[in-house]
């Protein structure tokens, strides 16, 4: 039910704003069914590899997929004398992206396999579970900048769908809403922030409110090499919710105008946070 509103919602309000945009003039008609010409394509500008996504749109007519070719998470749980291993691995976890206007795109995310494993080493107890992950449906909409000026900003409305509950998937419909902006600095050197509010199920069969908030600093080094230090925080007023802290390192290499290949890590700052999370990861626009 999330779903449904949103995307009536973010529909008009592309329409609204798409012939408001500076910079916009003559892509205003560029369609999913009227691509726009590869002359005027935006610069590849991808959600990956930070956590922060990207105000920009994928041009009308045209596809791009953000492939994550594996994944790992790593944490050591020793608070209050446990001592509790977590280890997970996602592979070909995917973003299908496809324009559907100058200033909207459609999204799937989908995790094809996940595992993970948990030792507990005070109850001697193993638990491994593994099996194709979670599917989200995103939905973006510029605001500004898509196309010139020195910021930018949109709407990221999602919901991830109930597939059958298994032991990577908890079955419940979730949703949120993600407000991405970013700016240009010095030559160089840019500057990404997003706000996310997140509506998740709980332990009780109810709902909790989330909120993510994350802010990154990239610098292109060479013409095709840049980089990026980000810093994110996950925060709840549920019982018991810690909030968490990390910071996150990578470096994305341009292969083509279209292509781009990158790897990081995510490290953990708060004890309730995953110790670890590096990654690779390649983009591609057609």
């Amino acid at each position: 039910m999330l779903a449904r509103p949103a995307a009536l919602a973010a529909f008009v309000l592309a329409a609204r704003v798409a012939a408001a945009e500076p910079g916009s003039h003559g892509k205003d008609s560029y369609t999913l069914f009227n691509p726009a010409p590869r002359e005027q394509m935006r610069e590849l500008t991808p959600d990956r590899p930070d956590l922060t996504e990207s105000p920009f749109t994928v041009d009308a007519g045209h596809f791009q997929v953000e492939l994550d070719f594996v994944s790992l998470l790593a944490d050591h749980d020793t608070e209050r004398g446990a001592d509790v291993r977590t280890r997970g691995w996602s592979f070909a976890s995917v973003n299908l992206k496809v324009g559907l206007l100058n200033q909207v795109d459609l999204q799937f995310v989908f995790d094809p396999y996940v595992r993970v494993r948990v030792d507990d080493r005070v109850a001697r107890r193993r638990l491994t579970s593994s099996g194709t992950g979670d599917l989200a449906t995103r939905l973006k909409i510029n605001l500004w900048g898509n196309d010139g000026g020195r910021t930018a900003g949109g709407l990221l409305p999602y919901v991830k769908w109930p597939l059958p509950a298994s032991g990577v998937r908890n079955g419940r419909t979730e949703g949120g809403l993600i407000v991405p902006f970013a700016a240009k600095l010095a030559e160089g050197w840019d500057l990404g922030a997003m706000s996310e509010v997140d509506f998740v199920a709980d332990d009780n069969g109810g709902r909790e409110t989330q909120w993510l908030h994350s802010i990154t600093v990239g610098h292109e080094f060479t013409k095709t090499v840049g980089g990026y230090l980000e810093f994110a925080a996950l925060t709840s007023r549920a019982a018991g919710f810690k909030w968490q802290g990390q910071v996150d390192v990578g470096l994305t290499f341009a292969l083509s105008e279209n292509t781009q290949f990158d790897a990081g890590c995510n490290f953990g700052v708060t004890r309730s946070a995953p110790d670890y999370q590096p990654f690779v990861g390649l983009t591609r626009r057609f």
